[in-house]
């Protein structure tokens, strides 16, 4: 038999679980053995395991404490030649692949374990907020962008398209695991300087993440990011009754974007998926806001609209 089969492959799975904590986007982390954040995550075992779901709520609820509501699977990573997430420890030379999986909630009280924490989401892609404008200080990062490119036209091209540089071209927030991909490519996140052994002379801002979960993190924000507008999953992270201008403030905080508050409301009105409690909520600060809450119905229909995203220019 030959290498490729004497390797062999292990399952591991991640958990991407996202919640809103202090007007933030935070992700449940643990810490990996070198120190780094890590995602929950695991083995599955075909001897033990019935399903990956079951698999998967049973060691995030064990290694974090919290169990989990409704999950969806996002992607199954296994690149050769990048640190894939370790299925378990040992010397056996296994290909390591990962199934990810998204999951949002609207509990985000302190983890029951001491491990786990709650970590804002864009302290890992700091360049992902959009809500000052591009800002100064992505500037640093795009010119060692065009210094990598190095008048290559392709990879400048995909510089521009991805940031937004060039002339009439427009941010898109859901495409968060491309930008890390091509700042990965190009040498700048600590991931790539450990997988391919070398040092990293510019290294991109924002924390780093155990073997490949930074990349299986940004895959399930650029996949929430995208459903915000063609499904309610913003509800998710909701509690029961909220003002508008604390959906407005989480829908900001995941997309990253500042948004236009009359246009915003407007567009939840559209939509039909909210109405009044006929309370109010002093919990602002200010003049008391209208409490409203999400409409009974099953929200995952292919009737129910995501929420507008109309940003500031």
């Amino acid at each position: 038999m030959g290498a490729a089969g004497e390797q062999g492959v292990r399952i591991g799975l991640s958990a991407v679980v996202i919640a809103l904590r202090d007007g933030k986007a935070c992700v449940l982390t643990t810490t990996g053995d070198d120190g780094s954040a890590a995602l929950p995550f695991g083995p599955f075992d075909p001897t033990r395991d019935r399903t990956f779901e079951l698999a998967l709520r049973a060691f995030v609820t064990a290694q974090t404490g919290f169990r989990l509501g409704f999950v969806e699977q996002l992607y199954t990573f296994g690149d050769l030649g990048r640190a894939s997430p370790r299925a378990t420890p040992g010397p056996e030379r296994h290909r390591e692949v990962s199934v990810g999986y998204l999951a949002l909630t609207a509990d985000s009280a302190d983890a029951p374990l001491s491990e786990a924490r709650w970590t804002p989401v864009l302290d890992f892609f700091p360049w992902e907020d959009r809500r000052e404008g591009a800002g100064a200080s992505i500037a640093p990062l795009l010119e060692s962008l065009r210094a990598w490119a190095a008048g290559d036209a392709r990879r400048l091209a995909r510089i521009d398209s991805l940031f937004a540089t060039g002339a009439g071209q427009r941010w898109n927030e859901g495409r968060v695991l491309d930008r890390y991909e091509l700042l990965y490519e190009a040498g700048m996140v600590a991931e790539a300087s450990r997988d391919l052994d070398r040092p990293t002379p510019d290294v991109a801002p924002g924390l780093p993440m155990v073997s490949d979960h930074r990349r299986i993190l940004a895959t399930g924000l650029g996949r929430l990011r995208s459903k915000l507008k063609y499904r309610p999953v913003l509800f998710d992270l909701m509690p029961q009754t909220f003002t508008l201008s604390g959906l407005q403030a989480a829908a900001e905080a995941v997309a990253g974007l500042s948004l236009h508050k009359q246009n915003f409301r407007r567009g939840v009105e559209r939509t039909g998926l909210v109405e009044a409690t006929g309370r109010l909520s002093s919990a602002t600060g200010g003049r008391p806001a209208e409490l409203f809450r999400v409409i009974d119905g099953d929200l995952s229909t292919g009737e129910a609209l995501g929420l507008p995203l109309p940003a500031l220019r």
